[in-house]
């Protein structure tokens, strides 16, 4: 578990101080934004989708740590990925944020690392924004903010 909580920490410093895909994207097909009360984050996600896929995605906004790497990791692994694939991983990682998968399943790679969110549940909500807006806006339902409330 030690090593995991390593993972962690690393990756999330890592990608807080260096978010990838960050920026905003005009020719993006969904817009939407994202809000989460209780901890201040405030993003907008960016998504293009081209033949069923997830062409390309951008965020932008202030959030904490755990909400910044987080939505980076999201735009890095999902970014050339089906639709259907992504919903999947959606998924997954919701299914490891709220601790119903206590093992990662291999395939999640450095995502692997927001297990560790789980050992603090009030952070839950941070981690899990960028996702829910990313569902949402592949669903077309981008004409209003996601929340985690």
């Amino acid at each position: 578990m030690d090593e995991l909580q390593d993972l962690y920490r690393e990756v999330i410093l890592d990608h807080n101080r260096q978010p990838r895909n960050f920026g905003e994207l005009a020719d993006a097909d969904h817009v939407i934004e994202g809000v989460n009360p209780l901890c201040g984050d405030k993003m907008t996600l960016y998504v293009k989708v081209r033949d069923g896929k997830v062409q390309d995605i951008m965020f932008k906004g202030t959030g904490c740590a755990i909400s910044v790497a987080s939505s980076s990791l999201m735009t890095e692994r999902v970014k050339g990925a089906s639709v259907h694939a992504t919903l999947d991983l959606f998924d997954k990682v919701h299914d490891l944020l709220t601790g119903a998968n206590e093992t990662p399943p291999e395939d999640l790679d450095k995502l692997a690392a927001l297990a560790g969110v789980r050992e603090y549940p009030t952070r839950v909500k941070c981690a899990s924004l960028g996702w829910h807006a990313l569902k949402a806006a592949l669903a077309g339902r981008d004409d209003r903010p996601v929340t985690t409330e």
